[in-house]
């Protein structure tokens, strides 16, 4: 009950995501071109076909048989030494088996179950990338956006310099500022055009990085909005319950613990009595010279009871009790790590919240400070070149880091969505 209650909580609270038409045709694509996830569609189908060969160990198998031969016998001589003539035979032989496995130690019945749970395995794997997949996607558009704006602002800045240098040149020749003056101009210009190069390069190494995963030509043009919403847990407690329940990476650290528990009870089933029932019938062509036909029916009932292998079976058994110890502590430690994840990923994306916010207020600040030294230095106040500088450089982190924490709130909302399990196609809404 705990559980429903949980769910629908999750979906009460939480308003749908918003995203912009491009982003989801992105994440579209790299579901459907991405070979990584492409690969696990191949593997769970490939999974999914192990339940259909444990449940053929109940079902009767038919065997169908034939053989024909020709025998020639030659210069045959009895003891007497008196030659006899040749004799050739034809002969054919025709022989369908049914085979029915009575009963195995519940054998059958464990190999069944645990190709069940591998299946559910393969497919908690399979969301595991596809969550992934889609991190991956949406990360690389707005890491795009973010290095396509730092490489804007950088090339704004360089034009924003160049026009100074221009006017402390002619600044200079009238006699209003100092040679000194002139070179500190010309050296920010240096410097601004050294970082342009930087950002510039690293926007091109962020097209490709998107093309890999999204499989796709980059966009030349971007949505100056960030504003993107998910579907987000309200409180660190309600994230911690939604992982407990939803995480892959958990739920397969589970399965592999029934799993082994499943092939633990199959090597101790191997001890048991077992019982098959066969039924045959052979039809005989040209037995011998005297009959020329025969058919034979039987049945045929086999118990047996394996007593001792050589110490085999009770080695097997061992094997996979440790197995299944490892596996128990193993889902500790996961569940363990889960939660601390959880915790992590709901820390940045508290964090990531107010760091928006002090660069929002970063950004103004720079933008009114910068416009305020800027007019007094072309109206030849006191303001020095150095101070404009200053200004202009802080006004530049204030743009970069105010956009860089916009794209980082986005990326910390969906690591958080990929703690609790929540992070799929299904969650996106067009706008």
């Amino acid at each position: 009950m705990k559980k429903y209650l949980i769910l629908f909580l999750f979906t009460l609270h939480f308003s749908p995501i918003k995203a912009g038409n491009d982003v989801l045709l992105f994440v579209e694509s790299a579901l459907q071109k991405n070979p990584k996830i492409n690969a696990e569609r191949e593997n769970l189908k490939a999974i999914k076909e192990n339940e259909n060969i444990s449940r053929s160990e109940f079902l009767p198998s038919l065997t169908i048989s034939g053989s024909q031969s020709s025998i020639e016998n030659s210069k045959i001589k009895d003891h007497s030494g008196t030659e006899a003539a040749d004799t050739k035979r034809n002969t054919e032989t025709k022989k369908i088996s049914v085979d029915q496995k009575i009963f195995q130690g519940f054998q059958g019945y464990n190999n069944f179950k645990k190709s069940k749970l591998e299946f559910e395995k393969a497919k908690n794997e399979y969301k595991q990338v596809e969550q992934d997949t889609i991190l991956n996607s949406v990360s690389t558009y707005y890491n795009l956006i973010f290095k396509n704006k730092s490489k804007d602002f950088n090339l704004a800045n360089v034009d924003l310099f160049e026009r100074q240098v221009e006017s402390d040149r002619s600044r200079l020749q009238k006699g209003e500022i100092s040679l000194t003056d002139l070179a500190q101009s010309e050296s920010s210009l240096a410097g601004a055009q050294a970082a342009f190069i930087k950002a510039d390069s690293e926007y091109i190494s962020a097209i490709a990085e998107f093309e890999r995963i999204n499989r796709v030509s980059a966009p030349e043009k971007f949505d100056d909005n960030f504003d993107i919403s998910f579907l987000m847990p309200e409180s660190l407690e309600q994230a911690l319950e939604l992982s407990n329940l939803n995480n892959p990476s958990l739920a397969i650290a589970r399965i592999n613990l029934a799993i082994s528990d499943k092939e633990l009870k199959v090597e101790k089933a191997r001890l048991s009595p077992s019982a098959t029932l066969n039924y045959s019938k052979t039809e005989n062509k040209d037995l011998s010279a005297t009959v020329d036909q025969d058919e034979k029916e039987t049945v045929k009932a086999t118990i047996s009871w394996p007593i001792i292998q050589g110490g085999k079976n009770f080695s097997s058994i061992k094997k996979f009790k440790h197995k299944k110890e490892r596996n128990a502590l193993l889902l500790e430690d996961k569940e363990n790590e889960i939660k601390t994840q959880t915790a992590t990923s709901w820390s940045f994306f508290q964090s990531a919240e107010s760091v928006l916010t002090s660069t929002a207020a970063q950004l103004k600040a720079a933008e009114i400070a910068n416009e305020g030294i800027t007019l007094e230095y072309d109206s030849g106040n006191s303001r020095t070149t150095l101070e404009v500088i200053q200004s202009r450089s802080l006004l530049l982190e204030a743009r970069i880091s105010h956009a860089k924490a916009k794209k980082d709130l986005i990326i910390s909302k969906m690591k958080l969505l990929n703690q609790v399990g929540g992070l799929n196609l299904k969650a996106f809404k067009i706008r």
